[in-house]
């Protein structure tokens, strides 16, 4: 440029202005290869070129970026799937008296999206918003599915522990069920997760008692699988 005047065209590139191009070219690629997770920024920083370059090798190369597929699964726990849903298959009859159960909590914060919180003006109007952080609180809240019914909610009035959810069970889960024909009821299943308000010994005796080899959970008749939340209608 200050030579001619002029930028040179590709044509009058010399042989020592391709070959670092090519190096360069290179050092993007191994680097790569040998940190997949590494972002096209910190590439390009690592050798002194620019984002755009960076990217515009890897995508000549049919490269591109791919998020992680996030599964809260542990390596035991397919088979014990797999387990459940060959016995569901085998007894389809069951689904129409299986009565699915989860609970919730839910709190007066949720979750907020602060990017979508703005005010349109010329002049910063400083706007704040209350968080009320110091009087946050929550309730758990109950609900069943038998069939095409929905049973409940019912809300916990105080933290769900193995007693208050055992008193529930007793006093007013059949309340809730009086709408639903005896003949069902009595050939009824009874489903909860592996919650630890699920697992004591008290209720478990009491489950057995009620639903004799008739319900599903943790040390149940029938073995709910664990972090399986999404074999339920409610994930859905």
């Amino acid at each position: 440029m200050r030579e001619t005047g002029c930028l040179p065209s590709v044509a009058m590139q010399s042989e020592r202005e391709v070959v670092p191009l090519i190096n360069t070219r290179e050092n993007i690629l191994e680097m790569v290869q040998r940190s997949p997770r590494l972002s096209t920024r910190r590439t390009a920083s690592r050798i002194s070129v620019s984002c755009m370059q960076a990217w515009q090798t890897l995508h000549e190369e049919d490269l591109h970026s791919y998020h992680d597929h996030r599964v809260h699964l542990e390596p035991g726990d397919p088979a014990q799937r797999m387990d459940f849903c060959h016995w569901i298959t085998a007894h389809p009859q069951l689904l129409s008296i299986i009565l699915f159960t989860d609970e919730a909590s839910f709190t007066r914060d949720g979750i907020n999206n602060s990017r979508n919180l703005h005010t349109w003006s010329h002049d910063n109007p400083h706007e704040t918003s209350i968080t009320k952080f110091q009087r946050r609180f929550s309730v758990n809240v109950w609900c069943g599915l038998l069939g095409n019914k929905l049973i409940g909610p019912f809300v916990f009035d105080n933290n769900l522990t193995g007693n208050t959810y055992e008193v529930f069970l007793r006093n007013e889960l059949p309340g809730l069920l009086e709408d639903i024909l005896l003949m069902i009821r009595s050939q009824m299943y009874f489903q909860h997760d592996g919650a630890p308000p699920h697992y004591t010994r008290h209720l478990r005796e009491y489950l057995n008692k009620s639903f004799p080899n008739r319900w599903l959970g943790r040390g149940g008749p029938v073995a709910w699988p664990l972090r399986s939340p999404d074999l339920t209608h409610f994930d859905y």
